[in-house]
């Protein structure tokens, strides 16, 4: 067991060794960590969150299945009547 832990930190350390490093100034900030507490400051909250990915053929079948089961029904106009109003199609 010991020798996969130290083959593991040889290869974290090899790892860490090809990542750039932020650069620092000399407030010992990075750029990042000055454009967050900038943001901060401004009373805005970072938030990170994941959703479906639109390129999977999964997604695709998913909003197949959703709309099939609104055909006809009278909440289908109610939501094509949000997609509408949230998206500035193009004119043809």
């Amino acid at each position: 067991m010991a020798r996969h832990a130290d083959r593991d930190k040889v290869v974290r350390n090899l790892m860490e060794a090809d990542l750039p490093r932020p650069k620092r100034t000399d407030d010992g900030l990075t750029k990042f960590q000055r454009y967050r507490q900038q943001q901060l400051r401004r009373g805005m909250k970072q938030l990170r969150i994941w959703v479906p990915d639109p390129r999977r053929p999964e997604f695709a079948a998913e909003a197949e299945r959703q709309g099939m089961a609104l055909r006809g029904r009278p909440e289908e106009a109610e939501a094509l009547d949000f997609i509408a109003a949230a998206v500035a199609w193009p004119e043809e």
